[in-house]
């Protein structure tokens, strides 16, 4: 499976996937979540796209990844079953994580109308074993079928380019990120903002 980003998590050791996830998480001002033996961590553009990650409790973790504008946006379609078939694979402990839970900012639930069940919704649904990260093999068996490009209609290659796998990952990185994108008015604006990005690489180790 052939993906720059997808090679770059899988060489990536665990505990740095989620110091990377944690600074991430701050950045992103969401508020982390403890749900029964695992830590949720999430990003959001704030337009739609979602990156939301649970690291259990036994070293395992479950990646959702959403883009609102994809073909893998089911919750346009209200398409319970198509959903559910994407989390095919996956140990039903981790799927248990998402399977009627309250929804949040970066997942919505989708209803089954026969039994009101509910799960988050996800174009993108990935999994770390304790060992290898694997794509679901619902979400691939789809993709397979339907000739969609896996990486790139899962939110999976937009998402995950703010955790920088693969490369350096610094308070002076994520300043000239954000420089780049015209965040800042001038370098005082910029450095301040290095001091506080600093302050949460800090807290992270």
């Amino acid at each position: 499976m052939s993906n720059a980003i997808w090679a770059a998590l899988a060489a990536t050791p665990l505990p740095e996937v989620q110091r990377r996830a944690a600074v991430v998480n701050d950045l992103a001002e969401v508020e982390p979540v403890t749900v029964t033996g695992a830590r949720r961590l999430g990003w959001n553009d704030r337009g739609g796209q979602s990156a939301v990650w649970y690291f259990t409790d036994d070293g395992r973790a479950l990646l959702l990844t959403f883009d609102h504008e994809s073909s893998l946006n089911l919750y346009a379609e209200e398409d319970f079953a198509l959903q559910e078939s994407f989390y095919q694979g996956v140990p039903e402990s981790l799927v248990a994580l998402v399977r009627d839970r309250p929804e949040n900012y970066e997942s919505l639930n989708l209803t089954d109308s026969a039994t009101g069940r509910t799960i988050h919704y996800a174009g993108g649904v990935f999994w770390y074993d304790g060992t290898h990260w694997q794509v679901s093999d619902g979400l691939a068996e789809y993709c397979r079928r339907e000739d969609v490009d896996l990486f790139g209609e899962s939110g999976f290659d937009y998402c995950l380019k703010v955790y920088r796998f693969g490369q350096d990952f610094t308070p002076e990185t994520v300043v000239a990120t954000r420089d780049e994108k015209g965040r800042y008015e001038d370098d005082k604006e910029r450095e301040a903002d290095l001091l506080g990005v600093r302050e949460v690489f800090t807290r992270h180790g």
